[in-house]
């Protein structure tokens, strides 16, 4: 297979899983078993292109609230989301330069798949008993920025999954609700932790020997793919749970579990 063709679909394969709830590390690990191991540099590019998706899918609402910030829904809005960030970048930058993160690999990952699939499914069945909410609260914008951090530290775990599942429990029980406020907060976490990341790089020289097509076609790739699949995932959750991810977590992550040993031999 081609550099090119390997790289367009992991591309696609960005922009398919970093919103969903089923790990797109844990997809592009494992996909890279196939494809080639690709850069540091590369996977923080079609990350962004992912972010920039999500950006475009959300910018009649974010305009919406950068120009009606003087209302007193959209400030507290705003205030919420700030709190979410600030919440993730004072926690989760320490512990990243502590080093505390378990390695992206694939056993830590297959098994972060399993315990996340069962916690979506316990955290809905709880969830679905409670009152039907929609207004963000300051427990929930602490929470999802704490949640935010924890998937961090676990590779695999979901970054989108961990987050929605606690606002959900913690008073945010609309799904769409959960899931937009969920998306908005990841738009400036992920742009940061994507800049620092890449700044790192630019400060060790690691991306003088980059191919710059096959990083130019993942980006853009993982950005029209990533529009495609949130919106389809914010119509999807409006009249269904998200059992089927959870299934199908727990299946991916058995199946590596049982691989390794049979890869072993």
């Amino acid at each position: 297979m081609s550099d090119l063709l390997s790289a367009l679909l992991l591309g696609i394969l960005e922009g398919l899983t970093e919103f969903l709830p089923v790990s797109s590390t844990g997809h592009l690990l494992i996909a890279e078993a196939w494809l080639g191991r690709r850069s540091d540099f590369f996977n923080i590019v079609i990350q962004a292109g992912a972010i920039l998706a999500i950006t475009l899918v959300y910018r009649q609402r974010l305009l919406t609230l950068a120009t009606g910030w003087r209302e007193p829904a959209n400030r507290d809005y705003l205030a919420k989301l700030a709190v979410a960030f600030l919440v993730t970048a004072l926690v989760g930058l320490p512990v990243r330069m502590a080093g505390w993160e378990l390695p992206e690999t694939v056993v830590p990952v297959a098994w972060a798949l399993v315990v996340g699939g069962v916690w979506m499914l316990v955290a809905e069945h709880f969830a679905s008993r409670l009152p039907e909410r929609d207004t963000v609260t300051w427990k929930v914008a602490v929470l999802v920025g704490l949640a935010q951090v924890v998937a961090g530290v676990f590779p695999g775990t979901s970054r989108s999954a961990a987050a929605i599942f606690i606002a959900m429990l913690f008073g945010l029980s609309r799904r769409s609700a959960a899931a937009e406020f969920v998306f908005l907060v990841g738009i400036p976490t992920m742009f940061a932790a994507s800049g620092y990341a890449f700044l790192e790089l630019i400060r060790h020289g690691s991306v003088a020997h980059e191919n710059w097509l096959d990083v130019a076609v993942a980006f853009a790739a993982a950005v029209v793919t990533g529009v495609v699949v949130v919106k389809w995932l914010l119509s999807y959750i409006k009249a269904h749970r998200f059992t089927v991810f959870a299934v199908y977590r727990i299946v991916l992550g058995a199946a590596l579990l049982l691989w390794l040993p049979a890869a072993a031999h």
